[in-house]
């Protein structure tokens, strides 16, 4: 099959192409010419105004609901959102009922995502049923094409089991995750532990629960060695101490959800349910320092953490709400409206080589993964936007900068 993509700026600091607008001609996935004005026979033209081409982007935390959760979000539409939002590939959280624990939940996943343009690729549980007991089979998902272990929103009570894991794990060259809250210092706090809270009348999650508790893996990182991901960090001292760390020479790299970038509780005067998310919105001072961060490559990624949850657990008492927003549809309008285009591409990019994914720059022989975008256009995010089954979405009725128009990689395109 071949493909033609016309008048596209290319922006990929490493391919000759950088900043230059051509066409691209693909055929049976591979990138065969890039160049002006290709003429030639071909099975379908992409041509978009203000058309922009980027190596593919990749989400490192997208739950979906199947299997168990199939109202919220299936397999196929989860991947068919994905690819509508510019992401070639995704890293699939645990959370599904049965939890993917095991080497037949993995293969299970990995067969229905099919032939999609966009790469799944599963997250397996660190332990049994995400119950912080024991130790899931963690060898097995990874034979099975598991990319990484941890329990999603469940942080490890035992240090003796994340230690463990952290041991074991090194024997194949796996990546730990531990989300980052000790939980017996977040208690049953909703949303950030501030003044806004007190106001409200909701009960606080205080800084010291994360930082607690990437203070003490970190300590066992250090006396174990292995490799650790920190996923989704969201104060201005746990920026610090994952600086510290990696000036130590430690094996740590750390996400961070793009609403924490974006976003602050002043969100929460609303008890708008879809602010109900964890880590919790915090304040400006922790907003600014996650941007620092992630400029200087302290935080390594950014992740819209989507998850979707169905109206019947969002729509309720702020105090029943299920935590949790979706995100791939808004995460480039999002970064686009805070960064510099080249600097919302790498940070949708930079994550691929820690999670051993390919990161294919854009020339001539190389196979193709692409992500398609605009970078001008404003808008103001609204359900329209949403492919999600679920609309569960903190950014509703924010201004966007830019939008997502879709995927080509060797496995075939999706456009809006």
């Amino acid at each position: 099959m071949k493909l033609l993509i016309k008048s596209a700026t290319i922006l990929d600091r490493k391919s000759d192409f950088h900043q230059k607008t051509v066409d691209i001609l693909i055929e049976n996935g591979i990138i065969k010419k890039i160049g002006l004005d290709i003429q030639t026979k071909v099975s379908k033209r992409i041509s978009f105004k203000d058309l922009h081409v980027s190596r593919g982007w990749f989400d490192s935390s997208v739950s979906f609901g199947e299997p168990g959760f199939e109202e919220r979000e299936t397999i196929a539409n989860g991947l068919d959102t994905a690819a509508k939002s510019g992401f070639t590939a995704v890293a699939l959280n645990p959370n599904t009922s049965p939890i993917l624990d095991n080497n037949g939940a993995i293969t299970s996943v990995l067969s229905k995502s099919g032939k999609h343009p966009v790469s799944l690729h599963p997250v397996g549980a660190l332990t049994v049923k995400s119950k912080g007991v024991d130790l899931a089979e963690l060898y097995d998902m990874q034979q099975a094409g598991a990319i990484s272990f941890g329990d999603y929103k469940r942080s490890v009570g035992n240090p003796n089991l994340l230690k463990l894991a952290l041991q074991y794990a090194q024997n194949f060259d796996a990546l730990v995750q531990s989300f980052p809250q000790e939980n017996r210092i977040a208690g049953n706090g909703m949303v950030n532990e501030h003044y806004q809270s007190t106001m409200l009348g909701l009960k606080g999650i205080p800084d010291l629960a994360e930082e607690l508790q990437i203070t003490r893996d970190l300590y066992l990182l250090e006396y174990t060695g292995g490799k650790l991901h920190i996923p989704t960090i969201s104060t201005e001292k746990a920026v610090k101490l994952i600086k510290e760390a990696k000036d130590k020479g430690l094996d740590v790299t750390c996400s961070v959800a793009i609403h924490n970038l974006a976003l602050t509780d002043e969100l929460l005067n609303e008890f708008n349910t879809n602010a109900k998310l964890l880590p919790p919105l915090r304040t400006k001072k922790d907003v600014k320092a996650l941007r620092e961060g992630l400029k200087e490559g302290t935080i390594d990624m950014v992740t819209s953490d989507h998850t979707p949850i169905d109206t019947e657990n969002k729509k309720v008492e702020f105090d029943n709400a299920l935590y949790g927003s979706i995100g791939l549809e808004s995460a480039f309008g999002a970064l686009n409206s805070i960064f510099t285009t080249e600097e919302s591409i790498e940070f949708l990019t930079s994550g691929k080589e820690r999670f051993k994914i390919e990161n294919i720059s854009i020339s001539e022989g190389n196979p193709a993964n692409l992500s398609l975008f605009e970078v001008k256009e404003e808008s103001v995010f609204g359900l329209d936007h949403i492919f999600s089954t679920s609309k569960n979405s903190i950014f509703l009725d924010h201004k966007m900068k830019g939008r997502a128009l879709g995927v080509v990689t060797e496995k075939g395109s999706f456009t809006v």
